[in-house]
């Protein structure tokens, strides 16, 4: 799909998995590294890979240059990488992103976003060692 095409604000999933030759901080590095490209859209969430090394995003693109800059520059991140761009329905911006994962708890778990929010979780290991690893890392050891 050319996603330039597309003409109203929205926001985009990018799943992409880094090829064999790269290791699990390598990937993260780049991953970090499209999120900080201000020549993309804004990025709104990104997270890595456990196992199969990689990533995703998510943007709001915005504009017809945002939309174009996914289609293009994106690419010059991700030189050898397997990868993906959706382009999400109902997440038209940061706040319907927000509004559609409360929505989808609410709807189909009986879940409060604000509570879940505001819940104090316990500390489940060192996630950036993880990211590092590729692999979760067992605690107890």
């Amino acid at each position: 799909m050319d996603i330039r095409k597309l003409k109203k604000p929205r926001c985009f999933l990018l799943y992409a998995l880094a090829p064999d030759t790269v290791s699990p901080p390598e990937a993260n590095q780049v991953i970090n590294t499209i999120c900080a490209d201000e020549k993309l859209p804004l990025s709104l969430y990104h997270d890595h890979f456990i196992g199969q090394i990689g990533g995703l995003v998510i943007f709001f693109a915005e504009t017809d240059i945002d939309r174009a800059a996914l289609q293009v520059h994106l690419g010059l991140h991700l030189k050898g990488w397997t990868y993906a761009v959706h382009p999400l329905i109902y997440s038209r911006n940061p706040a319907g992103l927000d509004e559609q994962i409360a929505y989808t708890l609410r709807a189909y778990r009986d879940a409060d976003w604000k509570v879940l929010q505001g819940e104090e979780r316990p500390s489940y290991g060192n996630p950036s060692e993880e990211a590092q690893m590729g692999r979760e890392i067992d605690d107890l050891i």
